[in-house]
């Protein structure tokens, strides 16, 4: 299993447009073979809550998430948010123990 941590820096005001996208585009992803968790949150502090949206995802392997970015829902995703982040960092990581 491998866990992904996509944080995204949120143009001033996006943070609504970005949930409404994500609201259509969670289920497709949920729907996914291989998808075990793909659930976006927010900052818990106030002052960050408007500026940062992270999704935090479970893959079976790597194979089955390289296929979820090459998803046409995903490449639909990204055009939708292209103007509504700053940019988006990811980290994919696999459990130690």
């Amino acid at each position: 299993m491998i866990y992904v941590i996509a944080r995204m820096e949120l143009n001033e005001g996006c943070k609504d447009a970005m949930l409404a996208v994500l609201e259509k585009t969670v289920p497709l992803v949920l729907s996914e073979e291989g998808c075990i968790m793909y659930t976006p949150c927010l900052d818990v502090e106030e002052d960050k809550s408007e500026k940062f949206l992270t999704i935090v995802e479970a893959w079976k392997d790597r194979d089955v998430h390289r296929a979820h970015l090459a998803a046409p829902h995903m490449a639909e995703f990204r055009e939708a948010v292209k103007d509504l982040r700053k940019g988006c960092q990811v980290e994919i990581i696999a459990p130690a123990l």
